[in-house]
């Protein structure tokens, strides 16, 4: 396990687009999903012990932002076949284990994560309602364990940027596993 910290927010960068499958077989483009105050794309997995330590607290930061017009979604663009705990199956069951709030789509051919520069698990690319993006940030100051009492970074910016449509000036970069590439003999 590789662990990788993304670059922080480019401000203003634009919401790449895509259009990929949902496991609850929809399809969405960043115009679909968007809340009326903006959107958090999420790039997760299913297999990555950073992404696992926070499930709890990503359906809950999820859950509330739907209530300041912020909606998410989550991108899974690993290499399932070399990784079959993120296959899309797999992903249906954690979806619905976890109750995801929000769609957990899959990047078969990872290019939303190369066009988004996604670089690990969690990867959080937070837009305002015109998907400019506002915060490229960690979830809190937990890694794989939960810090007690740690302040809620990636909540706190997303309700900023609901009110203001700007973000943090000052943003701690997440943490976490690589993205698993395919090779490129596949």
């Amino acid at each position: 396990m590789v662990s990788l910290q993304p670059p922080v927010c480019n401000f203003a960068w634009k919401a790449q687009e895509f259009n990929l499958l949902g496991v609850d077989g929809k399809r969405y483009t960043p115009q679909n999903v968007c809340g009326k105050n903006g959107l958090l794309v999420m790039f997760i997995c299913n297999h990555c012990p950073y992404v696992k330590s926070i499930r709890d607290r990503i359906v809950r930061d999820t859950r509330e932002l739907l209530e300041h017009g912020i909606n998410s979604i989550a991108i899974m663009s690993n290499d399932s076949a070399e990784y079959a705990e993120d296959s899309f199956e797999n992903m249906q069951k954690v979806a619905q284990q976890y109750a995801y709030p929000f769609p957990y789509v899959w990047d078969e051919t990872q290019q939303v994560a190369k066009n988004y520069g996604a670089v690990c698990t969690p990867d959080f690319f937070g837009f305002n309602a015109q998907l400019e993006l506002q915060y490229r940030g960690r979830l809190d100051a937990s890694r794989k364990e939960a810090a007690p009492d740690s302040p809620r970074d990636l909540f706190n910016a997303m309700v900023q940027v609901a009110q203001t449509g700007k973000g943090p000036l000052e943003q701690i970069a997440s943490m976490g596993c690589s993205i698993k590439w395919k090779s490129r003999a596949s």
